[in-house]
């Protein structure tokens, strides 16, 4: 498995569990594995952040990195790496290259504003987000 991509420990124990090896027998190979190198929450968890900070926000990130069951310590290091970006422009650019143009109308800001709250953007950097484009427009 670990041969096509990286997995987190949690992740790769609950698919190996689910194929029938025991839960020792999985603890003690994963172990192993992270020994060697071969396994990695923090590699994984800055593999994720760079992929998706572009077109995801901290929130989208971090619930992510949980549902692959990313270790707590390797989640707040990864994240960290975000404190220094602006998720505002990010936001901005994201919606640009979306839309484009200020919402004509509430159905259209509506849209608009779940496209961004579905990536992962707080309400306050949607506000602000949807806020410029009209005062652009």
């Amino acid at each position: 498995m670990l041969a096509r991509r990286d997995h987190a420990r949690a992740e790769l124990e609950r698919r190996l569990v689910e194929r029938g090896f025991g839960a020792v027998e999985v603890a003690s190979a994963l172990d192993d594995l992270e020994r060697r190198g071969y396994l990695s929450d923090a590699r994984i968890a800055a593999d994720i952040v760079e992929r998706h900070r572009e077109r995801s926000g901290r929130y989208a990130i971090e619930a992510l990195l949980r549902r692959k069951g990313v270790a707590a310590s390797a989640r707040t290091d990864a994240l960290a790496t975000l404190a220094g970006r602006d998720e505002f422009d990010d936001a901005c650019r994201l919606w640009s290259k979306r839309f484009g143009e200020a919402p004509a109308d509430e159905r259209e800001r509506a849209r608009q504003y779940r496209f961004l709250l579905a990536r992962g953007y707080t309400v306050e950097t949607i506000a602000r987000v949807l806020r410029a484009a009209a005062e652009r427009d």
